[in-house]
């Protein structure tokens, strides 16, 4: 149940889930027939409902499951259903009472089911509300209301903490679902072992300079550690948590279109399918599309770059000063409007490849969504290290072209021309760029996530608060949102309005950005080696202003349930694998005491840099086999309790079918010899077959008496020190 503190203001009135019906672009006979039909599709599922007025033509629907027979079933049936496929261990009591008293409901449990029995398809035993799609495109929102009181115990525990424990990870899983404690694991695992490169990379600053083989060699294997322990305590969480393999159990997407059905021969149901062979065609258009894609923001990354190095190493007019940031302004106003531009399109393409389940739908666009992020991310600085670097000296006489921007500025067409001689590379840019994205981008990115949608929340309520005036002093306001609120709910009713607004809260995107930063210290740390202990102070912030955001930016997200981070822990791996390629180029390029090659391809030895790439990516992977094989001897606490749960489940199985003494030891006392015993086992031999066998099983006693003639034997055969080696 959604939590009481003291006092109305936060208290939230036993509410499960508020859903805000906006009907703004409807018409009132339509929108009231939508809503009544919204109303009666949740009173059939025993919901216990009450509706109040929500701002600029909406309604706020306020939804309560009590703890009736129906709500315990459906708790009942999704436990069932875990255990059928291999999440729980134990099948839970056959009685749905006595399963939730077993086994306690976490609060993420229950948000999550309450959720599902809104949102599932009737078919299923839910209501079928899709918010924004189809006859339900009114319905704006569903979501949890925030604990107030929690959410400032929680930013205030974790402001005075440096580290989490696992209990504290444990709080999130059980407030805000597996999905979101996993971000939050995986976060504070990375902060966690980013203190040894930082600590390394500090001393190699000052000791070993840039470029240093010994901080890169030391930088891979490091990044080969963390990767391969995550995917250690990932298995480890995931059986803490009780979800090891709930990736397996696939929810259905509602936009999945079958071409036909067909009954399983295994099961024998009658399934929906889409051609495999006919995805895997629908897939090869991705290839093309990262071609494009690569190409598009390649070349828009590329000419900001050449328009820089123009107006940076060529022009020599006025207004320099200025005029080199123009590239920074065409990225920042170009690059996001074409990468959301193909961003839509990877969608789109992900739609028309027709994934049959939710998991996989995600999956398959995370990875396209990666491929633009790893373009946008990380090609300005390939380009300064493996094209003007090596062949600076080649490309600048041919940046002319770039005149044009320079011209309107220029007093004469000397301060527009390239050197002819006297040009030399600048090594220090590479450095520079390094830093900028791994510090200046950070700080930028920290306010583009926090600050920006906290001014434009205010910026939006000071517009609403000046239009209202302006009606109201024009006579044509409609009445106020809060003009019908009871007294003592009126506090609440404004919190939860300003909850409406709020925006979802998207885990992916955090997931994302911690992926990149990894890239960004695996593929390029070796340039600047404090680039770790950058990303040890950025996480220790970011930890915290994700728990913020999560309180007090965004509405309360939804508990959904995983058992890890998904397709990014490939992404990791991939980063890894490809910062040992990268890391050993820099250190083969730059070996000249930092300096690099002179912008001339004639200085760098072809045959040497491959084989340093060679050596270097076969050296990672010796390294991850080794690693891996050592973490998988290790032991966990998820391991132990997955054995103790197995167990458990044989022994109570034992129990079941063959009494509580299954496991126990036959009686340990035999049977008195006496003259009428000795005459009566005479009796029964003669009866007997004279079969050796069965004279054989019939020497001795029970086991007790094996016992006294095998100790008997050892007393006639041994010796009181036992024999001596020679």
């Amino acid at each position: 149940m959604a939590s009481k503190p003291k006092g109305t203001a936060l208290s939230n009135y036993n509410v499960d889930y508020v859903i805000s019906y906006r009907f703004v672009d409807t018409g009132k006979l339509p929108a009231a027939r939508q809503f009544q039909k919204l109303i009666q599709a949740l009173a059939q599922l025993g919901f216990t409902l009450e509706v109040r007025n929500g701002d600029n033509c909406s309604l706020l629907v306020f939804v309560k499951a009590d703890n009736d027979k129906r709500f315990n079933n459906e708790v009942y049936r999704s436990r069932v259903k875990d255990w059928l496929n291999g999440v729980r261990a134990a099948q839970p009591d056959k009685e749905a009472y006595n399963s939730l008293a077993v086994d306690s409901m976490t609060e993420a449990e229950r948000y999550r089911i309450i959720y599902q029995m809104i949102t599932n398809p009737k078919e299923e035993g839910g209501a079928g509300i899709t918010p924004k799609e189809g006859e339900w495109k009114d319905v704006e929102s569903i979501f949890p209301l925030h604990d107030i009181a929690h959410n400032r115990e929680w930013v205030k525990d974790w402001s005075m903490k440096t580290f989490l424990k696992i209990e504290d990870l444990d709080e999130i899983r059980n407030r805000f679902g597996e999905k979101i404690a996993f971000y939050f694991a995986f976060t504070q695992s990375y902060f966690t072992f980013l203190t040894f490169p930082a600590a390394f990379g500090f001393s190699a600053w000052v000791l070993l300079g840039h470029f240093s083989p010994i901080y890169a060699i030391v930088s891979t294997f490091w990044c080969v550690a963390f990767v391969e322990y995550w995917k250690h305590q990932e298995l480890n969480l995931a059986i803490r948590w009780g979800v090891k393999g709930v990736s397996a159990i696939q929810e259905k997407r509602r936009d999945f279109k079958h071409e036909k059905e067909m009954r399983d021969p295994t099961t024998g149901e009658t399934v929906q399918v889409f051609p495999a062979s006919k995805r895997l065609a629908r897939q090869a258009l991705g290839i093309p599309f990262a071609l494009l894609a690569s190409l598009a923001l390649g070349s828009l990354i590329a000419t900001c770059f050449g328009i820089e190095i123009f107006l940076s190493e060529v022009y020599s007019g006025p207004f320099k000063s200025v005029l080199v940031y123009l590239p920074t302004g065409l990225l920042t106003v170009f690059v996001p409007t074409l990468t959301t531009l193909l961003t839509g399109v990877a969608t789109r393409l992900n739609d028309y490849e027709n994934w049959d389940t939710n998991e996989s739908y995600q999956s398959a666009l995370t990875q396209k969504t990666f491929v633009l992020n790893f373009i946008t991310g990380y090609l300005p600085i390939f380009l300064t290290a493996f094209v003007y670097i090596p062949f600076g000296s080649l490309i600048v006489p041919y940046l002319d072209i770039f005149h044009l921007t320079a011209r309107p500025f220029a007093t004469s067409e000397k301060q527009l021309t390239s050197p002819k001689v006297g040009f030399e590379i600048n090594p220090a840019r590479l450095r520079k760029q390094v830093i900028y994205f791994t510090v200046t981008a950070q700080i930028v990115n920290f306010a583009l996530e926090n600050l920006v949608p906290y001014l434009k929340r205010q910026g939006f309520h000071k517009y609403q608060e000046i239009k209202t005036e302006r009606a109201a002093k024009q006579g044509g306001a409609a009445p106020g949102a809060t003009v019908n609120d009871h007294p003592e709910e009126a506090e609440f009713l404004t919190r939860v309005r300003g909850e409406t607004e709020l925006d979802v809260y998207d885990v992916t995107a955090d997931l994302r950005e911690m992926v990149l930063q990894f890239g960004y210290l695996a593929l390029f740390s070796v340039v600047w080696p404090l680039t770790p202990v950058s990303f040890l102070v950025n996480d220790w912030i970011e930890l915290r202003t994700d728990a913020a955001k999560i309180c007090l930016q965004t509405q309360r997200p939804t508990p959904a349930r995983a058992d890890s981070i998904g397709p990014w822990v490939d992404s990791l791996g991939f980063l890894a694998w490809l910062g040992s390629i990268t890391s050993a180029a820099l250190v083969y390029l730059f070996s000249n005491d930092g300096i690099g090659p002179d912008g001339t391809p004639a200085t760098i030895k072809g045959w040497a840099l491959l084989l340093t790439i060679f050596f270097s990516e076969h050296t990672y992977l010796v390294v991850r086999l080794a690693v891996r094989t050592a973490i998988s001897k290790l032991d966990s606490p998820g391991m132990q309790q997955e054995r103790a749960e197995r167990f458990m489940v044989r022994k109570k199985y034992l129990e079941e079918t063959m009494g509580e003494n299954a496991m126990e030891l036959p009686p340990t006392k035999a049977p008195e010899i006496t003259r009428a015993s000795l005459e009566e086992d005479a009796r029964n031999d003669s009866l007997r077959t004279s079969d050796p066998e069965e004279h054989f099983w019939h020497r001795q006693l029970g086991w007790e008496e094996s016992v006294e003639i095998g100790v008997s034997l050892i007393d006639k055969m041994g010796t009181e020190e036992g024999k001596k080696t020679q």
